[in-house]
C-alpha cells in the first residue's frame, strides 16, 4: 500500500472522473468503489469514492458536494517522453469542455490541472548555462501544448 494517496473531491462525478482517467491514461483500472450507507451522508447506495490507479499511483475520487472546486494550486504532472504521447493527453484531456491552458497546463471537463510535459524540459530549464536555460523557458512560455522539437531547438539556439 502507498504511503500517500491524492485524494481528489469532486461534486457528484467521481465515478464518471476515474472510468474518464483510466480510459484517458490507459494504464489504469478502477481498484474499488464505495457507496453511502444508511448513515450517509449521500442518498443510499450512491457512489461515495472510488479508488483508482493510473501508472500505479493510486489516488481516490471521492463525491463530496460543490463546496471545494479544483483550482490550478494543485496539479497533476504528465512526463511524457514523445510529442506523440503529449498530442495524444492533451487531445483527449481538451475533450468535452477540457480548457487548455499556457506552458503545458491543461485543466480537464472536471476542472482538475493536468501538466503535460516532456522529461527533458525540467532538464533544459535547470541548464546551468543561462542562455539555453533563458531560451528553453521563453519558448515554453509561448507554447499551450508543449512541442519537443519547438523546445529543442530553442534550447540549442537555432530558432
Amino acid at each position: 500500500m502507498q504511503k500517500i494517496t491524492p485524494f481528489l473531491w469532486f461534486d457528484s462525478q467521481a465515478e464518471q472522473a476515474a472510468q474518464y482517467y483510466v480510459s484517458v491514461f490507459r494504464e489504469g483500472r478502477i481498484l474499488r468503489t464505495v457507496r453511502f450507507g444508511d448513515a450517509g451522508p449521500g442518498p443510499k447506495g450512491a457512489v461515495m469514492t472510488v479508488a483508482f490507479e493510473l501508472f500505479g499511483q493510486q489516488f481516490t475520487a471521492l463525491n463530496g458536494g460543490p463546496q471545494f472546486p479544483f483550482t490550478q494550486a494543485i496539479s497533476l504532472v504528465v512526463s511524457c517522453p514523445t510529442q506523440e504521447e503529449i498530442d495524444r493527453l492533451w487531445d483527449a484531456l481538451a475533450r468535452d469542455g477540457g480548457q487548455p491552458l499556457a506552458c503545458g497546463w491543461i485543466k480537464d471537463r472536471y476542472g482538475l490541472s493536468w501538466q503535460i510535459t516532456p522529461p527533458q524540459l525540467i532538464e533544459q530549464i535547470a541548464d546551468p548555462d543561462p542562455a539555453r536555460s533563458q531560451r528553453t523557458m521563453r519558448a515554453m512560455m509561448r507554447m499551450g501544448r508543449l512541442d519537443i522539437a519547438a523546445l529543442r531547438r530553442a534550447y540549442e539556439g537555432l530558432d
